[in-house]
């Protein structure tokens, strides 16, 4: 392993492909867009509904410009499928627009992975839903186990 190494590595297992999910959706409900982008390589792709685009700078401003829209947010991710290097995840989170409608989002990631555990490729497919803050059911990171 070298210091650039994000474990657990491929090819993956169900416990070590859980653990990686279990680690995506920790970050990403920091908000941090500094602290996610570390899980990707340099030259990430991304595919995130209709954006596309390349590389951590750009990531990085993906979801700056995602989390000053999407307040509140609150995800879970949970394992779909995994073979050698890649994953599949399905995934749902909550977040409140800045005219204080609530959202459901739904969507299915593809996740491809180096030999140092960073995402070379992430490809996301969302759907939203409004709801009502009485119907919430995400209330913010999953407590420890």
């Amino acid at each position: 392993m070298t210091t650039t190494d994000r474990p657990p590595l491929p090819p993956f297992t169900r416990e070590t492909a859980e653990r990686k999910v279990r680690a995506a959706e920790d970050a990403w409900n920091t908000r941090d867009p500094h602290q996610v982008a570390l899980a990707y390589s340099e030259d990430s792709v991304w595919r995130n509904r209709d954006a596309f685009f390349t590389g951590r700078a750009a990531i990085v401003e993906f979801l700056t410009a995602k989390w000053e829209r999407e307040r509140r947010y609150a995800l879970r991710k949970d394992l779909w499928a995994f073979d050698g290097n890649r994953i599949a995840v399905r995934f749902q989170y909550e977040s409140q627009d800045a005219d204080g409608q609530w959202w459901r989002s739904y969507g299915n990631e593809l996740w491809e992975f180096d030999e140092h555990g960073l995402m070379t490729r992430r490809e996301a497919s969302i759907n939203d839903v409004p709801i009502e803050e009485a119907d919430r059911r995400i209330l913010g990171p999953r407590p420890a186990q």
